[in-house]
């Protein structure tokens, strides 16, 4: 058994300034018993990967909406094995179109939520993945 919550990390990278959604999953994770840390507005993968390492992230979640998802996780995968970090889930949500969604998954991307999940399945799915592939503390 977990000795700590779930940590995300949920950001908002690049220029796109709504976080509505954001804000929401944000809340929903933190109803569901998980410690949630929100980086605000316009964010590079830099500051995400950085957030993610200072914090102890289990999971970072990306709220896209701007289409900049390919280039953003590209690079957010690039830089968590450059520090490392391979047991960090990384998960995206936003206006993503069907033929991107194996292209994210290819690069590492265990999740892909678009507008209108349920919420519960969002929760659901951070709760059997990191179960499934993030260490846990003994």
């Amino acid at each position: 058994m977990r000795e700590r919550p779930v940590r995300v990390v949920i950001a908002k990278p690049g220029l796109d300034g709504h976080d509505r959604g954001a804000k929401v999953i944000a809340r929903a994770l933190r109803d569901a018993g998980m410690e949630v840390i929100y980086t605000g507005l316009r964010q590079t993968p830099e500051q995400i990967v950085s957030a993610a390492l200072q914090e102890d992230a289990d999971v970072i979640g990306l709220s896209i909406l701007s289409g900049a998802h390919l280039h953003v996780c590209t690079r957010l995968m690039e830089l968590l094995r450059a520090e490392g970090l391979h047991d960090v889930l990384v998960l995206v949500g936003g206006i993503i179109p069907d033929q991107d969604v194996p292209r994210l998954q290819a690069i590492g991307v265990r999740g892909i939520y678009l507008p209108g999940t349920p919420m519960q399945a969002i929760v659901d799915g951070i709760r059997r993945d990191v179960r499934r592939h993030a260490p846990l503390d003994a």
